[in-house]
Parts: C-alpha cells; sequence; structure tokens
C-alpha cells in the first residue's frame, strides 16, 4: 500500500505526531510525507517526499497572532500550484492533518482523503469552545482542510471518532522525575515579554525554550535552551511543572507525565482558546493576558494544590487500524 501523508508545519506538533506514526504507518506500507507551511523548528526525520510554503503563522511580539502578516505572506496562485502538481492518484490513502493544499488538491483531483490529527476533532459540536466563540475560527476549523471523514484527537472522548492524543515512546515509557525546575515553551512570546518575571523568581529554575536560541546557555536562574526534541523531553520528564500555550500535544504530555500545567494560550488563536477551554474544563488553570504581576501569578500556581487528570495515551495500532477501515468502508 502506497500511503500519502500531509502535514500542517505551522508548529512542532503535527511534525511530532507524524514522526511518532511513521513507523506503525510502514506496518501498512510505504509513506511518502508533504510537509506545508514554515513555523516548525523541529529537525525532520521523516522522508519528506514533496514540501509547499502554504500557509504560515506569524506572531506579535508577546502572545498574539500577527494576521497582517500571514495574510500578506500567502501565495494563492502558488498554493493552486502545489496542489494541482501533488500525484495523489500514485497513492492508495491520503491522510491530511489539516492541510489546506491538500484538501485542495482532493478536491480538483476527485480523491477521497480522511483528516487525522487534533483539528478534526472540531467537526463535533460536542468539542470544548470558548463561552464567547469566534464565527470566523468556527469558518477556519470547519472549511480550511476539509474531508469526508474524520478521525479526532483529543485530550477526552468528546465523540464516538475521537481518540486519545498520540504521546510520544520516550515519554510513554519514561520515569518521570521531579528536579524542581519549571519548563517552559511559549513560541509566540519573545524573551524581553517573560524575562523579567521569571527574574524575580530568583529561588525557582526554569528551562525556556526559544526558537532564536542556537545553543544552551545560563543567565541567573534562566537555562536557555534550543528547540530541540531530546533536550525538551528530558526537561519535561523531569519538570515539576510546566508553563505553555494552548497547543495539544505538549499539555497531553504533561499530563500523562502527571506534570503541573499553566497555559497561556496565544492570543486570537481560536483553536488554541478551545484547547484552554478543554483545559479549564479539567481543572488546569489558563492565563489569557500576561501582566507586570505575571511572577505573583506563577507563585499562586505552583503554590495551589490542584489534582491534574492522568491522561491516556493513544492505542497507535489500534487507531491506525480504525483509520484505514474507516478510509476504506
Amino acid at each position: 500500500m502506497k500511503i500519502f501523508y500531509a502535514i500542517q508545519a505551522t508548529g512542532n506538533g503535527h511534525i511530532s505526531r507524524a514522526t511518532q506514526l511513521y513507523p506503525y504507518l510502514q506496518k501498512f506500507g510505504s509513506v511518502d510525507f508533504f510537509l506545508s507551511g514554515n513555523n516548525a523548528s523541529l529537525d525532520i526525520d521523516l522522508p519528506i517526499k514533496f514540501r509547499s510554503a502554504g500557509c504560515s503563522l506569524h506572531y506579535s511580539k508577546c502572545g498574539g497572532l500577527n494576521y497582517w502578516d500571514i495574510v500578506k505572506n500567502i501565495r494563492p496562485h502558488q498554493i493552486y500550484k502545489d496542489a494541482d502538481s501533488l500525484p495523489l492518484k500514485n497513492y492508495d490513502i491520503v491522510i491530511n492533518d489539516f492541510d489546506s493544499v491538500t484538501s485542495l488538491a482532493c478536491k480538483m483531483q476527485k480523491i477521497h482523503s480522511v483528516q487525522f490529527g487534533h483539528q478534526a476533532s472540531f467537526v463535533s459540536q460536542n468539542t470544548p469552545r470558548p463561552e464567547k466563540r469566534s464565527i470566523m475560527g468556527e469558518m477556519i476549523l470547519k472549511h480550511y482542510a476539509p474531508s469526508p471523514k474524520n478521525i479526532g484527537l483529543h485530550f477526552e472522548k468528546y465523540d464516538s471518532f475521537i481518540h486519545p492524543p498520540i504521546i510520544k515512546d520516550e515519554i510513554v515509557q519514561a520515569e518521570p522525575k521531579d528536579l524542581k525546575h519549571i519548563t517552559v515553551y511559549l513560541p509566540s512570546f519573545q524573551k524581553d515579554c517573560l524575562e523579567k518575571a521569571f527574574n524575580k523568581l530568583q529561588d525557582i529554575q526554569f528551562h525556556w525554550f526559544l526558537n532564536d536560541v542556537p545553543f544552551k546557555y545560563t543567565e541567573r536562574n534562566i537555562t536557555y535552551y534550543p528547540v530541540n526534541q531530546k533536550l525538551f523531553n528530558e526537561s519535561l520528564i523531569n519538570c515539576h511543572g510546566i508553563i505553555t500555550g494552548g497547543g495539544f500535544e505538549t499539555p497531553a504530555e504533561a499530563l500523562h507525565l502527571g506534570k503541573k500545567i499553566l497555559s497561556i494560550p496565544i492570543r486570537d488563536h481560536y483553536e488554541q482558546e478551545c484547547n484552554a477551554a478543554a483545559l479549564k474544563q479539567m481543572g488546569i488553570p489558563i492565563v489569557y493576558e500576561v501582566g507586570d504581576d505575571f511572577d505573583l501569578v506563577i507563585e499562586n500556581w505552583l503554590k495551589s494544590d490542584i489534582i491534574y487528570p492522568k491522561m491516556e495515551a493513544n492505542n497507535i495500532p489500534e487507531t491506525l487500524k480504525f483509520l484505514f477501515d474507516t478510509y476504506h468502508n
């Protein structure tokens, strides 16, 4: 069987998931990957056969999306050209992890596909949303990468087609420890947005992962790290808690390890607001705006006695069998 797998590279989570799935997919056949977008900062150890600039995210300085930069960097003619050139008819199955180019290619070439991933879970209205729904956000979730069949991944089974998160083997097999440091991964924040708050908490050691850090170094109570999967896994496995965005994979892994979480969803990022709503239902503290008192927010979070739910890991062989059965039925 020949498998086409489309990865949306607007973040590292999609790539991390595909990397974990790859050896399991190989048991079903040969796999060619298509990478769309250029936000990811992880090294990619996958057979990427096709690429497209697609649509990428751009951030404001301290925790928000820059929609003007997003729109002005979209090249509709090139996206159409890339979609038209994808040889989807050469494949037995097309798996799409929320990529608009592949979705367009399927429509143009009249090819069947299945949307597989976190965003697919939002097809269900049972999946948590924020109190104030965004009309534009709902339209993007519905129309950005539509597929006739959907298999979702989320924190809980909100609907019949939603499965537990794909959690990396390194996390599942880990023996977590508490070495007291706080891991920080907030790709929409630049260094000077949070550095003062962290420095005020001199008795707390922070491991801060930043895209523009070329090598590991320490200043005062902060150790700065490049975004590196091995280093991040090690920090997460051994941390006391993690401060992260409103993404999906990182909170799921932290919950699986039994770590404390403080979530700061990216401002004006509707999917992250939806994830924050789900995390809030589970009792996890959410910060929507980072102000001058952020050091006090961190202190109160660390002092709080919150019972965090244990996150189940996906049974990957079982889920992939369901995926292939769903595709062919």
